[in-house]
């Protein structure tokens, strides 16, 4: 079976460090991969919080992850302190990706590269939901004018009073 290949841009935006700690680590002593996607997991809240969201609130809608990729480069092993860059690309009209590169802090060793793939969600109505403007003025602001221009206002009005 050949291996998934993310191709992740240069650029982060936000990052963070975790500690590799005891429950972590699996019978081969190493970070088990079921727990690589919880480190990516406080990984999204911190950057959301980093930009004064909640995972069930961001502009009034919630967000859901939809697919999930990690690739593996090296171990990680108990005590290890990893640094979680984490960006954003590919932005559709009702969500993104997110993108993490996992780097041992003290060995500038890449662990990890992940994506998840995300949409909005409104909770309330059970359906998904548009990004909201807040999201991209916060944390993609170079994309706001692009949306603008893609989306006329009167139909973002509509779509964010939803």
């Amino acid at each position: 079976m050949a291996r998934v290949k993310l191709q992740l841009p240069e650029a982060f935006t936000f990052s963070t460090d975790l500690d590799v700690r005891v429950s972590d680590v699996n019978y081969g002593n190493h970070l088990g991969n079921d727990r690589m996607v919880t480190l990516l997991h406080e990984a999204r809240l911190r950057f959301l919080t980093h930009h004064d969201f909640a995972e069930l609130n961001i502009g009034g809608v919630g967000m859901m992850v939809t697919d999930l990729v990690v690739t593996f480069n090296a171990e990680s092993f108990m005590g290890d302190n990893l640094t979680f860059h984490v960006g954003l690309t590919d932005f559709t009209k009702y969500g993104c990706d997110m993108i993490y590169r996992v780097e041992n802090k003290a060995l500038g060793k890449k662990i990890a590269e992940a994506k998840t793939g995300i949409v909005f969600f409104d909770y309330d109505e059970r359906k998904i939901a548009r990004v909201p403007k807040v999201f991209y003025a916060r944390c993609a602001p170079e994309m706001l004018e692009e949306r603008d221009k893609a989306t006329p206002d009167a139909e973002v009005e509509v779509a964010e009073e939803a």
